[in-house]
């Protein structure tokens, strides 16, 4: 989570919305991917951490199901990228901040708790919430 903390860290040095993201193989214990927010870099609504480490960690793995490896991200997963992580068959997910306005995972529709979900990662949720949080509102409080 430190790693991903670094990430948001970095996004938000570029304006982006600090979200970082690490995908780690779990059996050798590799970091795959790193990736932060670029969302308004790329003008791509998609560009989100997630979305970009599950990219890339396919592309250096040469596959897309991603089966051995999990994901740390520091906020709850949206929607739409708890979808991806099911579709990639993430091995598990741990996450920091809650997201209740945006969160997919434990809030909102709770993607994995659908009975049409592909594939239900083991999740983690709360790792470092009080940091990844206050990272978030920091962002936030400055932009007001």
């Amino acid at each position: 989570m430190a790693t991903a903390l670094a990430f948001a860290r970095r996004g938000a040095g570029r304006g982006e919305v600090p979200v970082g993201a690490v995908i780690v193989h779990g059996p050798s214990g590799r970091i795959m991917a790193r990736r932060f927010n670029l969302v308004m870099a790329h003008n791509d609504p998609t560009a989100h951490a997630e979305m970009l480490a599950i990219r890339a960690a396919a592309k250096k793995l040469g596959t897309a199901r991603l089966t051995h490896c999990d994901l740390y991200v520091t906020l709850e997963p949206c929607p739409m990228c708890a979808q991806a992580i099911s579709f990639a068959r993430i091995r598990r997910l741990t996450f920091g901040a809650p997201d209740p306005k945006g969160g997919g995972v434990e809030h909102g529709p709770r993607i994995f708790d659908q009975p049409t979900c592909h594939h239900r990662p083991e999740v983690i949720g709360g790792l470092r919430a009080s940091e990844c949080g206050e990272l978030l509102k920091d962002f936030f409080r400055e932009r007001r």
